[in-house]
């Protein structure tokens, strides 16, 4: 099809990103998207958001996005029933003092304050996505649920893509620039293309159970779990809370390798499974809900194909114990986010584009295999580990959900050799780590500087060392046509951004005083001088160049 006709053309849609699929994944791009001023639309087979509650654990990385993003205040609001839940309990039922708490607290100690603004957040999929979608559409984005991708043809130019309306029948022609394929594990894009997957595969299967009963409550008592195994040999499974009262989630087993189907789990079989897990065998138990998932561990062998990028489940599957795989998807979405509105803005090479799958699929690679362990560890209902799974017990996740690093991608002086996922936690700085968390003072204001990174890259360097760095990013911002903001950190006059309690932002970032620390929109570092150079001017181009891709 010719460009300029489809520039024309009054009966094709056109549009910079078209997104399909309207889930966790999908909604996060818009999101993200419209934040930065791009324009996109989304298409939805389904008439609406998610109505099982499922996918609840947000953890910090994400949480501090939707924080930037202006949505962590409705997101927990919308959290708040579960607020209180914590911890994961194993236990071979609920009657009596029985088991152990794998963990208790999430964040025992509050330690986590010394490296993030933001904290774990328990949300259901059917809440968080409601405010996902709000959020997004206030920003303008094209949102169309019921609408469902009929075909695309990739060309060195964008993406032509036809579109029904499920409820109409009425198909649409969209022109787009480029294609988020957020569709899913069984993602038609990805099988269209091509892409095959790495990854041991299919990993275990469970039901999901909503249910109804006024009486758990009380024999829960004031365990306030997230999720409690349940080992009971006749009656394994995981029980979630939904409201702490009468409404909640039971994964059972489901073994279709040994010929057992859907239809097997009928409601008399759900209703005693249930209450032999619990170990009270005459609970009240109402079945509100059933649906099949499937655990795997697969990667996309490539994340970018031409104009179209695989973001979420698309891209790669893992196990749900540690709830990787949502939070990995975001992350992929923030990522990409602020690359394709580099490339479409006109300040940054398609080469950019390319450190997508460079820097993302390598953390999908780490974090699945983190993920199975987790699930060996915990002995997930179902999971029949392969001989010599598991190892040494995984003391935390916050180095997967915190630390992980990029090693190559749109960094510079990254070692390539460090490990994607460390095994402790080291956010000092480093290319390639998230940049460190510290307060400051801005105007009066108490921000982190953690809330600097959204929408252009930004140069910290020392207020009092004279160092010539905020002179020459304003230079370089102008003859780059890049959006930079530079702050000069420090106690002094010239100072934009005053650490508070006496803190070293040099020594938070790894840099002598005179140095100066260059952060991505997303967050991450892109390069940093250790100290002072002779011509900052010069090596600031020259570092943006490589970054982006340009010239």
């Amino acid at each position: 099809m010719n460009q300029k006709a489809d520039r024309t053309d009054p009966t094709i849609h056109q549009v910079p990103v078209l997104i399909v699929g309207g889930s966790l994944v999908g909604l996060s791009t818009s999101l993200f998207l419209g934040r930065l001023g791009v324009r996109h639309t989304l298409v939805e087979r389904h008439a609406g958001t998610s109505i099982h509650p499922r996918g609840r654990g947000n953890n910090v990385r994400t949480m501090e996005l939707f924080r930037v993003a202006g949505a962590e205040p409705m997101i927990r609001q919308a959290a708040a029933t579960l607020a209180g839940n914590h911890g994961i309990l194993q236990t071979p039922s609920l009657v009596g003092d029985a088991g152990e708490w794998l963990f208790r607290e999430i964040d025992p100690g509050g330690g986590l304050s010394r490296f993030s603004p933001s904290s774990w957040c328990l949300c259901s999929q059917n809440d968080l996505e409601p405010v996902l979608l709000d959020q997004a559409a206030r920003l303008g984005g094209d949102l169309r649920y019921g609408t469902e991708l009929i075909s695309f043809d990739p060309d060195p130019t964008g993406v032509t893509a036809v579109v029904k309306s499920r409820e109409t029948g009425e198909h649409t022609t969209v022109r787009a620039d480029y294609l988020v394929a957020a569709d899913g594990p069984r993602s038609p894009v990805r099988e269209q293309l091509g892409i095959g997957q790495s990854g041991p595969g299919e990993l275990f299967h469970n039901i999901s159970l909503t249910f109804r009963s006024r009486r758990l409550a009380d024999v829960v008592g004031d365990r306030r779990f997230i999720v409690c195994y349940l080992t009971a040999p006749d009656g394994d499974g995981a029980l979630l809370p939904v409201d702490n009262r009468e409404n909640w989630v039971f994964h059972a087993p489901w073994h279709p390798e040994r010929g057992e189907t859907l239809e097997d789990f009928t409601e008399e079989r759900c209703v005693e499974h249930i209450r032999r897990a619990v170990g009270v065998a005459d609970l009240d138990v109402q079945i509100t809900g059933k649906a099949p998932w499937h655990a795997a561990q697969r990667v996309a062998r490539s994340y970018r194909e031409g104009r179209v990028f695989l973001a979420g489940d698309s891209a790669h599957e893992m196990s749900p114990t540690g709830a990787f795989g949502s939070n990995t998807g975001i992350q992929d979405a923030h990522n990409l986010a602020w690359k394709l509105a580099a490339v479409l803005g006109g300040w940054a090479g398609d080469g950019l584009l390319d450190t997508y799958d460079a820097e993302r699929r390598p953390v999908a690679e780490a974090t699945s295999s983190r993920a199975a362990a987790r699930s060996v560890e915990h002995s997930h209902p179902g999971f029949t580990p392969p001989p010599g799974a598991g190892g040494a017990p995984q003391r935390g996740i916050l180095n997967v959900a915190l630390g992980y690093r990029y090693p190559r991608g749109a960094v510079i002086g990254a070692d390539p050799a460090i490990l994607v996922v460390p095994e402790g936690l080291d956010l000092t700085g480093a290319p390639g780590s998230r940049a460190p968390h510290m307060w400051l003072r801005q105007q009066g204001e108490r921000v982190s500087t953690l809330d600097l990174y959204e929408k252009s890259f930004v140069l910290l360097s020392d207020a009092d060392a004279g160092s010539g760095w905020h002179e020459a990013a304003q230079r370089v911002a102008e003859e780059m046509s890049v959006p930079l903001a530079s702050y000069r950190v420090g106690t002094g006059p010239d100072a934009e951004l005053t650490p508070e309690d006496g803190a070293e932002w040099s020594t938070c970032h790894g840099t002598e005083p005179g140095g100066a620390v260059l952060v991505r929109p997303d967050g991450f570092v892109a390069w940093r001088a250790p100290a002072p150079v002779r011509d900052a001017a010069a090596e600031l181009r020259r570092v943006l160049t490589e970054v982006l891709a340009v010239g």
